[in-house]
């Protein structure tokens, strides 16, 4: 399995520039520091953040001070990933508050305004409610690559920033307090960055989030990822989530002439790309239940054998509060990828972050900074919590199961979200980070079992008069 390509990827390779470019205008030039040590020597200054995070395919270091920003990755080449390609309306919102909205600019983003819904034939339309936004605000969707690199152009465009190719191997820490990290040069130097808070955010498959945090991680399914070319969708600038057997199935537009599918495989394991086993299940079981527009361009795309995958994790955050260092990303919180709601969380953490750090002049005291940033897990929360409920609910909800009951509550959902009206806009406003109420959703929740009990009801009342009558 490629698990280079994960969906902890997008938010590695997004956290750490958007917090360079966020932190340097959120602090004015004041009295900064940052060391770096070099072979044993070390120069220090005043007040400093080292951030260090994994893409898949590099790790990052980012160390910032107001005046001066170095930018470590293992691979500043452009990244090749299945994930990482759709942006919620409410992600896009906080690009704009992070002034980094043209980052999805000159990259042949495709506007997103919604989902076309599909089940045993039938289909229903959900669109996020983006009335009371301006024309510009919706979803986007690109090649992560893309975006990735105009993140990295917008960091290198400021004159205090330095792009370097390297990847850290450790924390630094003395008498529990993290210090920065060590790292590796592109040329093997081993050095060491020192800064009075390290921002870790080193991806989905995070080495260093076990000093960090309890990790309680879950693989539910994999996603198997391919590109349809000379395909447009029925439905333009929507994406398809198609309710199939065993579990769902996504197409989105990433370009104006691609579409990117991933087909959900449920369990840790999938079918051999390798012997042949991949091609034939989703020329078999997966081509009979997509609408019949992609026909075409599927079969194309698995005969062509481009085909990627990648596991859906989703972990909890449970961080231990530890001096001088700050856990975010897919190496703190982690939610299925069915919903795209991960850059989305992260672009949160990253404004809320800024906001909390933006009136601190001195960062030394690593004790009460500490204390004073546990309230970011608190503030997080409705954001984080709202969209990770219901990437988890609607995972679940939406595989078949051979359980009657499961059947009738996923059938439940799918004719809960067609009714339509407040119905649907209110769960796509809280999918999309438009509206982040946690009991708004806990509403939504009651309804849809109400309608669950009442088919459920019915079910049974049809079954005894089958049986009444026999």
């Amino acid at each position: 399995m490629d698990y280079n390509y994960a969906l902890g990827g997008i938010v590695a390779s997004i956290l750490g520039f958007v917090f360079v470019l966020n932190i340097l205008r959120g602090k004015k030039k004041a009295a900064a520091s940052m060391g770096i040590q070099y072979n044993g020597v070390a120069k220090t200054t005043e007040n400093g953040i080292c951030g260090s995070e994994i893409d898949g395919n590099g790790r990052t270091d980012i160390i910032i001070d107001g005046q001066r920003v170095h930018v470590i990755e293992r691979d500043l080449s452009e990244p090749d990933r299945i994930v990482g390609e759709l942006l919620l309306p409410g992600g896009y919102l906080n690009l704009i508050e992070l002034g980094l909205e043209d980052c999805v600019d000159q990259i042949d983003a495709q506007r997103v305004f919604g989902y076309f819904l599909y089940k045993d034939g039938k289909s229903t339309k959900l669109s996020y409610p983006l009335e009371k936004f301006h024309s510009d605000v919706s979803g986007r969707s690109f090649h992560n690559g893309r975006f990735i690199q105009r993140m990295r152009e917008k960091a290198a465009s400021l004159p205090n920033v330095t792009l370097e190719q390297g990847t850290v191997t450790s924390l630094l820490e003395e008498r529990g307090i993290v210090k920065g990290v060590n790292y590796k040069t592109k040329s093997d130097q081993e050095l060491t960055a020192i800064a009075p808070l390290t921002i870790v955010c080193d991806g989905c498959f995070s080495n260093l989030r076990r000093f960090l945090c309890n990790p309680k991680v879950d693989n539910p399914s994999c996603f198997v990822g391919l590109i349809l070319e000379k395909c447009d969708l029925r439905h333009a600038n929507h994406a398809y989530i198609v309710l199939g057997d065993p579990s769902p199935i996504l197409f989105y537009p990433i370009s104006s002439t691609e579409i990117r599918c991933l087909v959900d495989v449920p369990g840790k394991k999938v079918p051999s790309i390798a012997n042949g086993e991949m091609a034939h299940y989703l020329k078999t079981i997966v081509v009979p239940q997509v609408p019949s527009e992609v026909h075409a361009a599927f079969l194309a795309a698995v005969d062509k054998g481009n085909i990627r995958t990648m596991p859906n994790r989703s972990m909890p955050a449970l961080p231990y509060p530890t001096p001088g260092a700050l856990l975010m990303g897919d190496a703190f919180n982690m939610r299925h990828s069915l919903t795209g709601g991960g850059m989305t969380v992260a672009l949160s953490d990253i404004a809320l972050l800024r906001d909390l750090l933006r009136p601190l002049r001195n960062l030394h005291d690593a004790s009460a900074l500490c204390k004073y940033l546990e309230s970011f897990n608190t503030l997080r929360k409705p954001v984080a919590s709202t969209i990770n409920t219901l990437a988890g609910a609607f995972y679940k909800v939406f595989c078949a199961s051979p359980d009657p009951a499961r059947e009738e509550l996923r059938q439940a959902c799918f004719d809960y979200l067609s009714l339509g009206g407040v119905f649907s806009s209110g769960l796509m406003a809280l999918l999309s980070g438009l509206n982040p109420r946690p009991l708004s959703l806990v509403l939504h929740f009651f309804r849809c079992s109400f309608i669950w009990c009442g088919s459920l009801i019915d079910s049974i009342s049809f079954s005894q008069s089958n049986v009444a009558r026999s």
